[in-house]
């Protein structure tokens, strides 16, 4: 069984061609979900694109004069002149709650339609999976943002492994702790028994904090067609939000990304 895979994102990497990969085109028409969206006032004959990470912000702090350059798009009604949005890869939390962080951190009211975060094309997989069992994994929280898109049996990977006891061997000796919500004395989720219904898809909806446990626990969902410790059934698709090798966060140097985890995974399961 080789390891199949889908990548939503905005734009290819450069000499990579990922294997069933989501073209950059189809990816694009997720820009259909703002055409019903209120239209800012007075607007000019053309819209910005921003990044986020390395471009107006370095972590949580703002780079150079970019809040006040951002305020120029803006009249002194408070309205935009020129329309503009954020489109980065980056996510893990509701576009909504990303654009009250923006709106704090740069000093500009910042609306849910102008964040386009990596995950949001997975809208477009909503009528395919919204009622099916779903796993989704990344920092932040995941199954809120998948939950939020309208996927009504989402969890994350966290509570997904709390269901299997002993599926990650080490996690007696990790210093750190995960959000466990699912009841390990109630299996059901909406109707959905964990422990003995197959997974329909796995996403990574943002960069994984245990990378060792996710790829242990992703590996058993594709390798087993979707039940952990079962026999092998067909392998469920999984989707990247993006799939980039590094990004700039707040260290001087880039640091690692969604890419270099899918590649870890990807060799884990292919050897």
């Amino acid at each position: 069984m080789r390891f199949h895979k889908t990548v939503y994102r905005f734009s290819q990497i450069k000499n990579r061609t990922p294997l069933l990969f989501q073209s950059s085109t189809q990816a694009s028409r997720s820009f259909s979900l703002f055409k019903s969206k209120p239209k800012p006032q007075r607007q000019g004959s053309f819209g910005i694109a921003f990044d986020i990470d390395g471009v107006v912000l370095h972590g949580r702090v703002p780079i150079g004069g970019s809040p006040q350059a951002l305020k120029r798009l803006y009249g002194h009604s408070g309205s935009l002149k020129v329309p503009f949005l954020f489109l980065t890869n980056g996510g893990g939390i509701p576009e909504s709650r990303r654009a009250v962080e923006l709106s704090e951190l740069l000093g500009v009211n910042i609306l849910t339609w102008q964040v386009v975060q990596g995950h949001l094309p997975f809208k477009n997989l909503l009528k395919r999976f919204e009622n099916e069992l779903i796993v989704a994994t990344g920092k932040g929280e995941p199954a809120l943002v998948m939950s939020e898109y309208g996927f009504k049996n989402v969890l994350s990977l966290d509570e997904y492994a709390s269901y299997f006891e002993n599926i990650d061997p080490v996690s007696q000796y990790k210093a750190w702790t995960t959000k466990q919500a699912a009841n390990r004395n109630n299996r059901l989720v909406r109707g959905h028994n964990v422990s003995s219904e197959r997974v329909k898809a796995t996403f990574v909806v943002s960069d994984p904090v245990d990378w060792g446990r996710d790829i242990q626990v992703l590996c058993d969902i594709l390798r087993s067609g979707g039940l952990p410790g079962q026999v092998n059934g067909d392998q469920p698709p999984l989707f990247f939000a993006a799939d980039d090798l590094e990004y700039q966060a707040a260290f001087p140097s880039k640091r690692l990304g969604m890419g270099a985890f899918r590649i870890a995974l990807e060799n884990v399961f292919n050897r």
